[in-house]
């Protein structure tokens, strides 16, 4: 078992990478092109923050029906189309929990609605994509399929998707590829983010020919949901690739993620 393994912060890797994307940026100076977060469903109630005047979408599987509590009725516009939740708040209110059910024979899912006053950092058109659970022994070919991202070059997508692997994937699906190894890393916080927003701790790194790659996980600061942009990333990277490129404020349980960094020089020179 590989070293990064033992780390203690790869347990939160692990789990926080079965449930979210990549979004990948093949070069830092790019904006954040991902407008979807997909969150898989696992029972557990999925907090869907809204804006005022905003509408969010949220999809499912499969057509659904919602019921809405009767002191979100004046507060709340709430339509659905063809497995689409089209969500609008006229009004500020605190989390309110609504249910919300498959029309076919999927299952009854639970959201944790809440919706905040109109400000310019608060905004985010951001979909939420809810999907249902897969086995947890992933096969080669989902993980594969799951990290792929064409708008990186593929040495970039495969040292991304083998640390991955190394992170989370089962044991016996455990990736042996040769000329990659694992290097040191301080699990030290570091300042990555510009403005202060965001914490970041490098949790591994491994090094494949003349190219390193770390991964580095991000913790929101604020009160507030952050949408992470490669632009603000201090240092020369060849490649990043978040997990997820919007935080929920601090305290939620969507408030951390992590980003992968490919560069030509260790961690610490790059940075």
């Amino acid at each position: 078992m590989p070293a990064a393994r033992n780390h203690p912060l790869m347990n939160w890797i692990a789990s926080a990478l079965l449930c979210l994307p990549l979004v990948s940026h093949a070069q830092t100076d790019r904006a954040a092109e991902s407008n979807s977060e997909r969150v898989v469903w696992r029972k557990t109630p999925i907090s869907i923050p809204l804006v005022v005047g905003e509408e969010r979408l949220v999809h499912f599987p499969d057509s659904v029906s919602v019921g809405l509590p009767q002191s979100l009725i004046p507060l709340l516009r709430s339509q659905s189309i063809n497995g689409t939740l089209y969500l609008l708040a006229r009004q500020p209110f605190e989390t309110t929990r609504v249910m919300v059910r498959s029309e076919t024979e999927g299952p009854m899912y639970v959201l944790d609605i809440s919706a905040a006053p109109d400000e310019p950092e608060s905004r985010s058109s951001t979909d939420v994509q809810i999907l249902l659970e897969t086995p947890q022994d992933t096969t080669a070919a989902q993980v594969e399929s799951q990290y792929n991202n064409r708008s990186l070059p593929r040495s970039y997508v495969a040292m991304t998707r083998y640390a991955a692997q190394q992170l989370y994937a089962p044991t016996r699906l455990m990736p042996s590829q040769l000329g990659v190894v694992a290097t040191p890393i301080k699990a030290e916080p570091v300042d990555l983010v510009y403005g202060g927003k965001i914490e970041a701790v490098p949790v591994a790194a491994w090094k494949a020919g003349l190219q390193y790659l770390t991964a580095v996980k991000l913790t929101n600061r604020t009160r507030k949901a952050v949408v992470l942009d490669p632009r603000e990333l201090r240092g020369a990277w060849l490649a990043a690739t978040f997990q997820h490129n919007r935080l929920l404020p601090a305290g939620s349980e969507a408030d951390t993620t992590a980003v992968y960094l490919v560069s030509d020089r260790p961690f610490d020179v790059a940075l």
